[in-house]
């Protein structure tokens, strides 16, 4: 069942949900982004030099967002900079993901390959030039092969959720 047959009467509407990165460069950022993962720019947003200072992009029908920081507003944060984030990306064939994103890079980096997991997925992952990881899932099958002991638990299975 997907997200959106499991909406209830209590939710305000959600419309989507979109990862917000902080990069140093977003002008760099963006067109990496592009052209390693083949994500489509909408819009960016530069300052009187041309330098992208906030930008969304879309990956089917999601949207990332991304901004450029300096030091100085992690400054005012009291801490050194952005710690980076995992972004899950769904698509349906993560291999084919996998060759674009490797040929894209070329000599740059070489992610591990496309492993299957116990969750019915197969998914590798890749670190882009803020340290934000992305992992590309491809749902491979409903079945879950749980260690011994665990149990997979969803709503329906306790009425008071």
């Amino acid at each position: 069942m997907d997200c959106a047959a499991m909406s209830s009467e209590q939710e305000p509407g959600y419309l989507g949900l979109a990862p917000y990165l902080y990069y140093s460069d977003a002008t760099a950022a963006l067109a990496w982004l592009t052209r390693v993962f083949g994500f489509t720019e909408e819009v960016r947003f530069e300052d009187a030099s041309g330098e992208v200072f906030q930008a969304t992009l879309c990956a089917g029908n999601g949207r990332v967002q991304l901004a450029g920081v300096g030091p100085e507003y992690w400054a005012a944060k009291g801490v050194e900079g952005p710690v980076g984030q995992l972004n899950i990306v769904y698509v349906t064939d993560v291999d084919a993901q996998y060759e674009r994103v490797r040929a894209a890079l070329g000599e740059e980096l070489e992610p591990e390959p496309p492993q299957d997991q116990p969750y019915g997925a197969r998914v590798f992952t890749v670190a882009d030039l803020g340290g934000n990881s992305w992992t590309f899932w491809q749902q491979t099958s409903d079945t879950v092969e749980l260690p011994s002991g665990w149990r997979e638990v969803r709503p329906e299975d306790h009425p008071e959720h």
